[in-house]
């Protein structure tokens, strides 16, 4: 069953835009590494509605075991370590199950 992982976060007030601009290219890369990911996106928010997050990733796995894959990934690891840990204010994460196609 194909899974939808979304997590969004707040930043901490000392987050620049040239921190924000330069995880998005470590993430970006991050992703055209990890096979597993079946589609991919990360960005700030466009804030069309009040209130929310300031960033979020949505990723597309095939299973609990890509979803594994791509969490554990060493590069995964070295974007939260080199960007995400300094940054985050709050993080929130959710994985939900989708039918097949609906988003591929």
């Amino acid at each position: 069953m194909p899974v939808l992982h979304i997590a969004s976060f707040r930043w901490k007030p000392e987050v620049t835009e040239a921190d924000v601009e330069a995880m998005t290219a470590a993430l970006l890369e991050m992703r055209a590494q990890i096979p597993e990911i079946k589609s991919y996106v990360a960005s700030s928010n466009l804030h069309l509605r009040p209130a929310g997050a300031d960033y979020g990733v949505a990723a597309i796995v095939d299973d609990q075991a890509g979803l594994d894959a791509y969490l554990d990934h060493p590069l995964h690891k070295a974007a939260y370590d080199q960007h995400l840990g300094r940054m985050i204010a709050e993080r929130s994460a959710v994985q939900l199950p989708i039918e097949s196609g609906a988003f591929l």
